[in-house]
Parts: C-alpha cells; structure tokens; sequence
C-alpha cells in the first residue's frame, strides 16, 4: 500500500489541538465559496445544514462522518473567509475557519478547527483530508467515495504525525 499523500498538519496551542488542512482546487474562487457555502452544495460532499444561514446566525449539522450539532456563523466575508463556532453552547465547542485565495490555475482552500481535544487530532485531521478530497471529486463532477473508509484508510498516517506531536 502505498503512503498517502497528506495535506494537513496537526498542533497544539495553548493544551488544545488544531487541525490544519489545505489543497489547490482548479476551480474560480466565487465557485469554491459557493460549494463550501450553498447548502445545496454543502450537501453532495460535506454536510446538511438547516437554520438562519448568516452572520451570527445558528444553525444544525449532519457530517457524512455522522457528527451532528449546532453551530454558529461568525465571520462570513465573501469569497475569502468564513468562521463557524461548532457546538457554540458547549464548553467543547471547536471553531472551524475556512480561507480561499485565487492563485494561477484555481483557488486555494485553508480550513483550519482549533479547540480540539489533542486526543482527538488523528480523527479529525484524517476527517478534514477525506472531507477535502471529497470535495475535489465533486467540483470534478463525480460523485465521493465512502468518507468513513477514506477517513480509517488516513487515520494511521495521522495518528503518527500526532504521536510525533506528542513527542515534540
């Protein structure tokens, strides 16, 4: 088998962990926004969301790895940035925030989740890398794979990099 490519890195800030993900996807930057932003979109490779879908707004969560909670809208600057409190009413709440930057030939997507516990880095750094080549294949036009084989196929490679983390 071989190692796959990985395109995130896990830390630690302060006794939490961060999960930061990023790829070049080649595609214009307004498109990319909508598909992280449109919850039709949203939908056909990442999570289906319903609520008030604007700034400050709340809003309910279903992810294709089956976490389901609320989360919070507080920062939504087209097309460059958005930062969402997931699990807002919880002392466990994470923020996921995501950057776009156009470059030649497409636009860079940056998504970083800090809050986490350092235990579960593996999960959601392996997650966040299926949830990302998902998305490449439906801004391809097909149609993701399974996320939960994707996401025990990279866990492995994650788990080290947080053991290494632990190590440091």
């Amino acid at each position: 088998m071989t190692q796959p490519q990985i395109v995130g890195t896990l830390r630690a800030v302060d006794g939490k962990g961060v999960v930061h993900v990023e790829d070049v996807y080649a595609t214009e930057i307004d498109d990319l926004w909508s598909a992280i932003t449109d919850p039709k979109r949203l939908a056909r490779w990442l999570v289906e969301v319903d609520g008030d879908l604007r700034l400050g707004g709340t809003f309910g969560a279903r992810f294709t790895s089956g976490w389901e909670g609320s989360g919070r809208i507080d920062v939504c600057e087209p097309p460059y940035r958005l930062q969402l409190t997931m699990s807002a009413a919880l002392e466990d709440n994470t923020v996921i925030e995501a950057s776009l930057s156009a470059e030649v030939g497409g636009t860079r997507l940056l998504i970083e989740e800090r809050g986490l516990s350092t235990e579960d880095l593996p999960g959601h750094g392996a997650g966040w890398q299926a949830h990302l080549e998902d998305l490449a294949t439906y801004l391809s036009g097909g149609s993701p794979d399974s996320w939960r084989a994707r996401w025990a196929e990279l866990t492995p490679t994650y788990e080290e990099l947080a053991s290494s983390l632990r190590q440091g």
